[in-house]
């Protein structure tokens, strides 16, 4: 029996790779001979990184970069034999970084993300794949193309101060001291969303509530990102502010697009297709997967719901492990999947269930081979 496991980190838990361990230990408690394949998965977001390093035999790079607020940090990314570096911007721009009270989109920066992006071209990388989840930034990525060496300038020829709020002052881009090693490297970023830059539906006051902003302030982020786009715009630079995914990462999207000619592609597909994950499912007999919670938000684009879809294409059963399953014997079953199962069978805090997050995973994937060996015994 050949079985791919292939699931999303449990957040705060367990990595990708370690839910594949947990679920190879318990299944093969049972079923010994089983030929496991291991595919550690992620959407583009979170464990991204991660997750490619795995499967593709990479090597984590460390490097003191700016956090949001402008503060050294070490942060990390992979590097890959065929010198590409797989990057999350979470990691030097992450909302996760900043305390309650510290989280404010009007001045947040992604400079440090430049700064990666630098840092991997030095290391000898010609592709970046970055993620872009996770943000605590509505700067347009302006933070990240001051790293690169772009100067931001109001009418009196000063540089802007960080973040987005600056922007509003906006006069002038002086691209004159970018760093001549960017023309050389291919971006290719896993982002999920398809928001633009600008509007109801921009950025700002989509996602800048959940990182601080007040009403006010998204009212002025907007109006900056809006006038920041019009004035790379009349200096000919592309105008994408209305391309799907412009407005990812607090505008991020819109500069890696305008200024260093990136391609946006969903996050599951490129992790999927860099895994080989088709591939490896067709030969297969039947495939695991899970992530965290499974709620209505599998369905749009979370791993789960994308490995469930390579699979049924080619007739093959589908069993999601997750920590907590919304309504599991409701229409996880009309999806598709054989079975969704929760790993957290008692009551137990939020602490205890994450501490032992792997060997409720292993139990789990232990008591489903107990359930298929009675099946075959039955069966006979």
């Amino acid at each position: 029996m050949k079985i791919v496991i292939a699931p999303d980190s449990f957040k705060e838990s367990l990595t990708a790779s370690e839910v594949c361990d947990a679920i190879e230990t318990g299944f093969t408690t049972v079923f010994k001979e089983a030929d496991i394949i291991k595919i550690p998965m992620a959407d583009g977001g979170e464990g991204t990184a991660a997750a490619l390093k795995e499967t593709l035999s990479g090597e984590w790079q460390s490097i003191i970069a700016h956090d949001p607020l402008m503060r050294p940090i070490e942060a990390s990314y992979v590097l890959l034999p065929n010198q590409t570096a797989i990057i999350e911007m979470a990691s030097c721009a992450g909302l996760h970084l900043l305390t309650q009270s510290e989280r404010d989109p009007s001045i947040a920066t992604t400079y440090g993300v430049g700064e990666m992006l630098l840092d991997a071209i030095d290391k000898g990388a010609k592709h970046i794949i970055l993620g872009i989840g996770g943000s605590a930034t509505n700067d347009a990525g302006t933070g990240m193309l001051k790293a690169l060496g772009y100067r931001f300038l109001d009418s009196q020829h000063h540089e802007l101060v960080q973040g987005g709020k600056a922007l509003a002052a906006l006069a002038f881009i002086d691209n004159h001291a970018v760093n001549d090693k960017i023309a050389d490297i291919s971006i290719t970023v896993a982002c999920d969303v398809t928001n633009p830059l600008c509007g109801k539906l921009g950025a700002s006051h989509v996602y800048a509530p959940q990182k601080g902003a007040t009403l006010d302030d998204i009212v002025i982020l907007d109006n900056a990102l809006s006038h920041f786009a019009n004035i790379a715009s009349r200096q000919n630079f592309p105008d994408n502010r209305n391309e799907a995914g412009a407005g990812a990462a607090g505008g991020l999207g819109f500069a890696l697009m305008t200024f260093l000619s990136a391609t946006l592609t969903g996050g599951f597909q490129l992790v999927s297709e860099f895994s080989n994950l088709e591939q490896m499912v067709q030969q297969a007999d039947l495939v695991i997967t899970g992530e965290g919670k499974m709620d209505f938000q599998t369905s749009m684009g979370k791993v789960a719901s994308g490995v469930l879809s390579i699979a049924k294409a080619v007739n093959v059963p589908v069993i999601a492990i997750c920590g907590v399953v919304d309504d599991p014997h409701s229409h996880w079953k009309d999806d598709g999947f054989t079975i969704a199962i929760p790993s957290i069978q008692t009551l137990s805090s939020l602490d205890e269930a994450l501490a032992l997050a792997k060997q409720n995973v292993e139990k789990t994937a232990y008591n489903i081979a107990m359930a298929m060996q009675l099946g075959q015994q039955l069966n006979r």
